[in-house]
């Protein structure tokens, strides 16, 4: 299923607390800027011995009627939800079997955006839990990846997009993106190049900031052209990227980012600067493949 410009679906996990509503009302606001159909997933792990309930016999048929009864009734309510939401965006549902992670990286195969919350649970407890879906997905999803934040921050005006540049592939992919989600929400862009001095050795701290500011232009040059209704404001900050990006986008509508990079973003790989914004961002974060 397509979209009305023949791209894919927004794909969104859908939660199984229904007080966890941000990250599907944000897929679905998404779904109708870009008129393109949502479809809402639902993954069911193979449940073990430890989570059964001691009232079920021990049965998997009725055990696996039951779960299935439950994640239907999940998706009928996030279907209504998203229908009071947005009526003009058209649905789809689908239920699954197995770990939520890979049953999203399936679906991103045909999707343009695949949208999930985040608790920012600890490092730890992200790692162990068998319910954090938001870093095994980035690392492996062949399109961009939201991940919402519970709870709702606070934005700002006048409203903005961040996009971290570094000059990599990665990154000019990046800001292809913000450049479309600012144009689709009519807001003001920021193009961030984050230079971080280096502990050791001596360096032109002049030559560098300038060096970053040529980069950052010709990164951003050409996307003002396609989209001209976008208030463009770049900026060449000094410190770690992490906590500039993560500064920066405090009252921000989103934060896109690379999910691999170079220079101002040093090794740039899933586990240190986009790993960073995902965990410290407190608005939605977008990871882009490229």
């Amino acid at each position: 299923m397509a979209g009305a410009d023949g791209r894919g679906p927004v794909v969104v996990g859908v939660d199984p607390d229904p007080s966890k509503r941000l990250a599907l009302a944000w897929a679905a606001d998404e779904a109708g800027r870009r008129g393109a159909p949502l479809r809402l997933v639902h993954a069911q792990g193979v449940p073990t011995r430890g989570y059964r309930s001691r009232e079920v016999r021990p049965s998997w048929e009725e055990w696996n009627q039951a779960l299935h009864g439950l994640g239907d009734q999940i998706l009928t309510e996030a279907v209504a939800f998203v229908e009071s939401r947005r009526p003009e965006v058209e649905l789809s549902t689908l239920l699954a079997e197995g770990e939520p992670a890979w049953v999203l990286r399936e679906e991103a195969r045909e999707a343009s955006l695949v949208v999930v919350g985040s608790w920012h649970l600890s490092r730890r407890r992200e790692m162990l839990t068998s319910a954090a879906v938001a870093l095994p997905l980035v690392a492996h999803s062949p399109c961009p990846v939201a991940v919402v934040p519970e709870p709702e921050h606070v934005t700002q005006e006048p409203a903005y997009f961040v996009v971290g540049v570094d000059g990599s592939p990665h990154s000019a992919a990046a800001v292809d993106l913000a450049f479309q989600e600012a144009a689709l929400r009519g807001v003001v862009l920021r193009a961030l190049y984050v230079w971080q001095p280096p502990r050791l050795g001596v360096v032109d701290e002049d030559a560098a900031v300038q060096e970053a500011r040529r980069v950052l232009s010709e990164t951003v040059a050409g996307r003002t052209a396609t989209y001209p209704e976008v208030e463009l404001h770049h900026e060449v900050l000094l410190g770690h990227p992490v906590h500039v990006l993560t500064e920066a986008s405090e009252h921000a509508l989103g934060l896109v980012v690379g999910t691999r990079g170079h220079g101002g973003f040093t090794g740039m790989l899933l586990g240190s600067v986009s790993q960073g914004a995902l965990h410290h961002a407190r608005c939605p974060v977008i990871t882009v493949p490229v």
